[in-house]
């Protein structure tokens, strides 16, 4: 199992330190969040102060930019990295697209893979020097002359993922990306009785191999060194379930374990403001269900349990501000988990 972790975003002069610790704790890889920073930015830093992490946005908000601008910054991560960066995109949501980004919401996954065929058809056509030539119904390409295109790689153009939760959005994802970006809103058992069937579908229909074909997340993780520590952090997960279970778009979960009266209280109490009480409400043997949970020497154990057989790459960070300090044995611990991911068929 692959093990990744953030970096800091807030002040981009702290990124070389936190990526010297993070390669030398013997982390896979890092990842950027779009929320108060652009996640592009501190890749770029990481990408000529690291040797062999890999680098990915985990994720960025696709339809707040064209995929040409994506293309470019991932073209120039990938030669500044040697070929060590993954783009990891997201759709968001309709208010934030329309509200936040001033942009149009229309047919989200029938626009993603739009995005992402985009994305492929750039990047050919700079790799062959060909012309450009993609008609979609949401993006149209056909201009490239030679005073934009960048100069060619030494290795093939980033891999792409993308954050999925519903079926349209997974469907999208088996048959045109590299791989998944699973919500942390996940147990065990929607795992293997949703998610699994959805992606196998899709990759069957493409005709590619789940060993080449990436899942990250699906599930929370809470540990320490001691019991108070994981207990805080446990505390911290019943906060989110509480969060995304008001949601109706996250009740399937719920629905898996009987729990449909919960996400109705949840989401009552989400209308009437009541954030802070909604914790409560989650018992915890609920909010064990969405995570691993135990002390460092327990916890790649219960990973094994947790996630074991269906994902292959675990954020130990839930956000840029909590630095990746697990212990160097513990994370070859959880390294040596067997997943079915073998490596990008790139």
């Amino acid at each position: 199992m692959r093990v990744f972790t953030t970096i800091p975003q807030a002040d981009l002069k702290d990124v070389p330190a936190a990526v010297a610790a993070i390669e030398a704790g013997g982390y896979d890889g890092v990842t950027t969040m779009e929320n108060r920073h652009d996640p592009f930015l501190p890749l770029a830093i990481a990408a000529v102060h690291s040797k062999r992490l890999e680098l990915s946005t985990g994720i960025t908000i696709a339809f707040g930019r064209s995929p040409m601008v994506v293309a470019n910054q991932g073209w120039d991560l990938q030669r500044a990295s040697g070929g060590r960066f993954v783009v990891g995109l997201g759709s968001q949501v309709k208010g934030h697209i329309e509200r936040r980004f001033s942009g149009t919401w229309r047919a989200p996954a029938q626009r993603m893979r739009e995005y992402v065929e985009s994305l492929k058809a750039i990047w050919r056509c700079w790799e062959t020097d060909g012309p450009l030539d993609y008609q979609g119904e949401h993006y149209q390409f056909s201009l490239m002359t030679p005073h934009f295109r960048p100069e060619p790689l030494a290795t093939r153009p980033p891999a792409v993922t993308i954050a999925a939760v519903g079926p349209a959005m997974m469907r999208v994802a088996g048959t045109s990306c590299d791989g998944v970006r699973l919500h942390p809103f996940c147990t065990r058992k929607y795992l293997e009785d949703t998610v699994l069937p959805r992606l196998e579908t899709a990759l069957d229909e493409s005709g590619r191999k789940r060993a080449s074909f990436e899942i990250v997340g699906g599930g929370f993780l809470a540990t320490g060194p001691d019991d108070a520590t994981v207990d805080k952090l446990l505390q911290w997960v019943r906060q989110r379930v509480g969060f995304y279970g008001s949601t109706r778009a996250y009740w399937p979960v719920l629905e898996a374990h009987g729990l449909e009266d919960l996400g109705l209280k949840l989401n009552r109490m989400a209308r009437e403001n009541q954030w802070e009480a909604m914790t409560a409400e989650v018992p915890e043997d609920v909010a064990r269900l969405f995570a691993a949970v135990g002390r460092h020497e327990e916890i790649a154990t219960a990973i094994e349990e947790r996630f074991g057989g269906v994902s292959d790459s675990l954020n130990t960070s839930s956000s840029s501000e909590i630095p990746g300090d697990l212990p160097p044995d513990l994370v070859q611990d959880i390294q040596r988990i067997a997943t079915p991911f073998q490596g990008y068929a790139l």
